[in-house]
Order: structure tokens, then sequence, then C-alpha cells
């Protein structure tokens, strides 16, 4: 293919480690949450947030997991609901339990962003990305665009990257992705992002180190790139994927 026009990366295990969410994203969640939660419960976005979180637990298929209060009456208020502190604790243990599973609860994750953006702007947290990265950002932004799409919220990819262990790297990014376009290992999802930044598939370069996504962005008619990073998982079998260990790889 000629040059990209687009530039997709995923986060965990191709521009940062993936210690950096198992390891300091998810337990600075987990330790936090609940002090958030009580301190901003009545804050606008996070009664949103909870909402949500409500409508998803309606739909749970562990029936050990749904929470009372979410088939009583809807017409009652979310801070009503929550005024109980027992049933506030049902909340966060959910929210743990699905943590614990790392399932893909997109309340799940504006929560978690919520709490990391707390920490990020106290200068707790810090994102950590390769050291190739900056330059490869920089490099390639000149002449394409370069987005992210990742599991994680796109409020959380902004954090990380606007505090990142280089400094701010979001002058160089366009775009930012999560699964509200889709699940990544849906090829559908990669012609959403096509359509949404104004490029054709076969445009884009998506850059993974999980062979199903790469799978679904080449059905979709990406190119793609399988990272090897340090600390990812070994794998056996590329699927026909070209590998890469750095971005200095890629033109």
């Amino acid at each position: 293919m000629s040059l990209p026009r687009l530039y997709l990366l995923d986060v965990e295990g191709t521009t940062s480690p993936i210690s950096l969410v198992s390891e300091r994203l998810f337990p600075f969640a987990r330790k936090h949450l609940r002090g958030y939660l009580r301190e901003h419960l009545h804050a606008a976005e996070v009664q949103s947030d909870l909402a949500l979180l409500l409508e998803e637990n309606r739909a749970e298929s562990d029936e050990k997991q749904v929470l009372r209060f979410a088939r009583d009456d809807k017409s009652v208020g979310m801070e009503e609901r929550l005024v109980d502190s027992a049933e506030l604790d049902s909340v966060i243990d959910y929210l743990l339990w699905l943590m614990d599973r790392d399932r893909k609860s997109i309340a799940l994750k504006s929560l978690q962003g919520k709490v990391w953006k707390a920490g990020f702007e106290a200068g707790e947290l810090v994102g950590t990305v390769f050291a190739d990265v900056p330059e490869a950002l920089v490099r390639w932004s000149r002449a394409a665009r370069v987005a992210i799409y990742s599991s994680g919220s796109v409020e959380a990819q902004q954090l990380l990257f606007r505090h990142s262990s280089a400094g701010d790297l979001t002058p160089y990014l366009s775009g930012y992705f999560d699964t509200r376009v889709g699940a990544k290992g849906a090829a559908d999802s990669y012609r959403t992002i096509a359509a949404a930044t104004g490029v054709e598939t076969g445009e884009i370069l998506f850059v993974s180190d999980v062979v199903r996504e790469l799978n679904a962005a080449r059905e979709a008619g990406c190119e793609t790139r399988l990272s090897l990073r340090e600390g990812n998982h070994i794998l056996h079998e590329y699927d026909g994927h070209s590998a890469i260990s750095s971005f200095a790889e890629i033109h």
C-alpha cells in the first residue's frame, strides 16, 4: 500500500506497556473508586454513568449480580436510589466484579476514566509510553492523521497521552475511538472509524498486539501490523500479519 492516510493505534501492548493498565491504572481505580463515588455521587455526569450502569445491569447474564433495585420502579431517580449506603455499596461491589472480569462495560469505563482523571491531574498517575512512540507520532502526523482505538474510554485515552511520560502528545493525535464505535474484534468497527475520519479502510494502518483485532481490521480492508513489545504475551501464530517491535519500523 502507499503511505497510510490514517495510523490507527491500539494502546495496551502497542503504544504503552501492558503493565501500565494491569499494574497501575486498574489498581488505582480499584483503590479510589469507592471514595470517588461517595464524594461525587451528586455530580450530573456521575449520575449519568450510574444510570447507564443500571441499564447494563438489567441485562446482566449472571443472575447473582443483578442489583436488587435494578428491577425496581425506574421512575425513582438514581440519587434517591443510592442515598442508602448499602445500595451504593452494592453498586461499588458490582463495579469491582466487572473489573475483576475485565468486562467491557461502557459505564464502568467512563467511571474509571473519571477516577483516573483525578489521579493524572494530581500527578499521581503518568501515562507511560514506549520510547519510540513520540518520534513516530510527530513523524506520522506531518503527512497523515494519527488516531487511537482502545477498549479504554476516549476520556481515559486523552488523559494518558496528555499526561504521558514523554509530555503532552495530544497535539499529534487527531482522533480517539473506544468500544462505542463497536467491538475491536468486529470488522464493522473499522468501517465506522474509516467513515468517521473520511478515509477508505484501505488507507488505514492498524497496529495492535491482538491478532483477533488485526483479523477484523484486515477483513474490513485495513493494512495491519502486529505489535511485539517487551512484556506482551508470547504469540506462536501471527495469522499472516507483519510484526514490528518498534514504531521506527513503520514508515
